[in-house]
């Protein structure tokens, strides 16, 4: 492979960006934090994407040590791409780039692509607490693991047996949540929000 471009500066923010500072890297990261993903499956999710940037950035990304690439046991025999632990520790990065990037949001467009899995980590900025916590929008369903400092932050989908809480609002008020013009608590107090669980994070919703 090429050597990589460098900025060549003696500064520890352009050595991160010599990193993840190109096009769609941070994005892969996002989609990555749900824990491993084949290649069809984040080409489906990141739409806009071409074939080949998204191959050139997993390489890339490979050869920094930010990810690894595995082949799943039979019968699945797909090969895919995951974050190291270095990779993952761009969880508080990405989080506070969307907090900072809120202001941005606005209404949709009409040329925005979205999937429900993109409101994990905003909401997972909202919630305290250990345990998971699945989402139910109106495109689709998410879990979070909520206070998790390994393995994947949040999953595509319900979660994976019995969550410790439920949640159930609309995009709005999530994207409300998201951009900080609303908490998670006024939010469920408003009756926006419906909690069911009878997990720790469940009750601390409705007793907030």
């Amino acid at each position: 492979m090429p050597p990589r471009r460098s900025y060549d500066q003696y500064c520890s923010a352009a050595r991160a960006l010599d990193l993840v500072g190109d096009r769609w890297t941070l994005l892969i990261v996002r989609e990555l934090l749900a824990g491993p993903r084949r290649y069809t499956d984040l080409h489906a999710d990141l739409p806009g994407v071409s074939t080949d940037v998204l191959a050139s950035r997993l390489k890339d990304m490979e050869r920094d040590g930010l990810t690894t690439r595995r082949r799943l046991p039979p019968p699945g025999a797909a090969f895919v791409y995951e974050l190291s632990s270095r990779g993952r520790e761009l969880l508080p990065v990405l989080q506070a780039l969307g907090e900072w990037g809120q202001a941005e949001l606005g209404e949709r467009r009409p040329t925005d692509a979205v999937r429900a899995h993109w409101f994990a980590l905003p909401l997972l900025r909202a919630l305290k607490g250990d345990g998971v916590v699945e989402v139910r929008l109106e495109e689709g369903d998410f879990h979070l693991h909520v206070g998790a400092e390994e393995g994947p932050a949040y999953g595509d989908g319900p979660a994976p047996g019995e969550a410790d809480a439920r949640l159930v609002m609309d995009s709005a008020t999530c994207s409300a949540v998201g951009r900080g013009e609303l908490t998670l608590a006024d939010a469920v107090r408003a009756g926006r929000v419906r909690v069911t669980g009878d997990g720790t994070l469940a009750k601390a919703l409705r007793e907030a």
